[in-house]
């Protein structure tokens, strides 16, 4: 395939805004779309520079019309949180270049720059990357921008909640009173508020197997101010999911290894986990297509909601 036909496998408008961003001498020399995202469509663009080198960005482009109607909120959202986080020590995408109402593109876009890593979703080393979940979210919370990101909302309610096929019915019918109530009063952090372990970037290459680092957090689409609880409670339901119930417990007691702070009370600490744990109640099948692209074909629609299940009577148990 020659350069220029693969350039064409960006559409024609979003092609030339991504050409007018680029340096004298550049042009797109490869494109490559990147799996695991749900609300987007994701490609990594390989640039020629004119010294023969090359250079890689990522675009973001929202093409659903559910996520069309909202792109210029989101997209501005995280290129403003990139602007932010470039200074500081969060690793992040950079922003180049946005157009969040598809002003020059056929859909709303967003062009950043490239991290090295990749996600890693398999259960051998889940023990020594958890910590470093919990150390890297403990640090995204320790930020004081001077404009604040807009208040948290929140992605279910209690009339909302829809039990999975075979559920325990009374734990779900305590968990859906639980967020029944007025939530808990919290000190304001910023928040990632979709930090899982599929947003996460890790290096590791052969050299650093044993000592795995992370390289990048990305999709800072949902960037809020509320709770740290709420973004503790979903990187906890998505290791839930992906790992087992226990793997939701323990990355609360990593975070706060870390040096985190959570709500005092348990009754608070239950209510944001489970708040965002019935989130998913609605259908797990929008985040397992993407972890069956990864590789973890075994995580059927059945056995996720077997563990959403099983972890809604845990965190009952745990914090009740």
């Amino acid at each position: 395939m020659t350069d220029h036909d693969e350039a064409r496998t960006l559409r024609p408008l979003t092609l030339a805004w991504v050409s007018r961003q680029l340096s004298s001498g550049e042009r797109i020399v490869r494109t490559e779309p990147l799996h695991g995202g749900i609300t987007a469509e994701m490609r990594r663009l390989t640039v020629g520079t004119g010294d023969g080198g090359a250079r890689a960005l990522v675009l973001r482009s929202f093409v659903q019309p559910y996520f069309v109607k909202r792109g210029e909120g989101m997209l501005t959202r995280e290129a403003d949180a990139l602007a932010l986080l470039a200074r500081t020590d969060v690793p992040a995408l950079g922003p180049v270049a946005v157009d969040p109402t598809a002003a020059h593109c056929e859909f709303p876009s967003l062009l950043m720059t490239h991290l090295p890593g990749r996600t890693v979703l398999d259960d051998e080393g889940l023990e020594a990357r958890v910590p470093l979940l919990a150390r890297q979210l403990v640090a995204i919370h320790a930020l004081r921008p001077a404009d604040r990101p807009p208040q948290y909302q929140a992605w279910t309610t209690a009339d909302a909640v829809v039990p999975p096929h075979g559920a325990d019915a009374a734990a779900w019918t305590a968990a859906t009173d639980v967020i029944r109530k007025h939530a808990p009063a919290f000190e304001g952090r910023f928040l990632h508020r979709d930090f899982h372990p599929g947003n996460v970037l890790f290096d590791l290459s052969p050299h650093s197997a044993a000592s795995p680092r992370i390289t990048g957090v990305v999709d800072w689409v949902q960037t809020s101010w509320g709770p740290a609880d709420l973004d503790v409670a979903h990187c906890s339901t998505n290791l839930a999911l992906l790992h087992g119930p226990a793997w939701g417990l323990r990355f609360a007691e990593a975070y706060e290894e870390a040096g985190g702070v959570l709500a005092s009370a348990a009754s608070e600490r239950l209510y944001w986990r489970l708040l965002d744990a019935l989130a998913f109640a609605g259908g797990v099948a929008p985040v397992v297509r993407p972890w069956q692209e990864a590789g973890r074909v075994e995580l059927t629609t059945q056995t996720v909601e077997k563990r959403l299940d099983a972890y809604v009577i845990s965190l009952l148990d745990a914090l009740s």
